[in-house]
């Protein structure tokens, strides 16, 4: 893989996993810019991992310490398939992701180009360079599409 688009279509397939496990369908990926390699990647796992916090992005960056043998991630690039909420937004910050890729606006729960706008913040240490819309539209209909499928289950 040598382009952005084709690691958020990376990202979008491990959203397609969480939806078929019925997790909300949010994937993530994080990638060393320098060498291609995805690093870590990971779905939601929030529902049936019974844990709230367990954000794809979460999961990702967690996974990545790991396998480096570090704390922070200094010059990685993270894809993620819907705006991070405050939560993923803070930890994006501290890992020290260097550019955050994201797909879809989260404009009730998002943390970066709405709602709280984290990284416009005084108190925020770190703020990663943003590029925002990559494959926008795929990754809307497909957070569209399972909760539209939810809502028709519960009628």
């Amino acid at each position: 893989m040598s382009n952005p688009e084709q690691y958020m279509r990376r990202a979008l397939e491990l959203a397609q996993i969480a939806a078929d496990q019925d997790e909300v369908p949010i994937g993530a990926v994080v990638v060393n810019p320098a060498t291609g390699e995805i690093v870590a990647e990971a779905h939601n796992l929030s529902e049936h991992g019974k844990e709230a916090t367990a954000h794809a992005e979460l999961l990702a960056m967690q996974q990545a310490c790991a396998k480096l043998g570090q704390k922070r991630l200094w010059d990685m690039d993270l894809y993620v398939t819907l705006e991070p909420c405050t939560m993923c937004a803070a930890a994006i910050s501290f890992m020290r992701i260097k550019t955050l890729y994201f797909g879809a606006t989260d404009k009730k729960g998002g943390a970066v180009t709405s709602g709280v706008r984290f990284y416009e913040s005084p108190t925020c240490h770190h703020k990663p360079e943003i590029i925002n819309g990559l494959c926008m539209e795929d990754c809307a209909k497909l957070l569209k599409d399972f909760f539209r499928n939810k809502r028709d289950k519960n009628c």
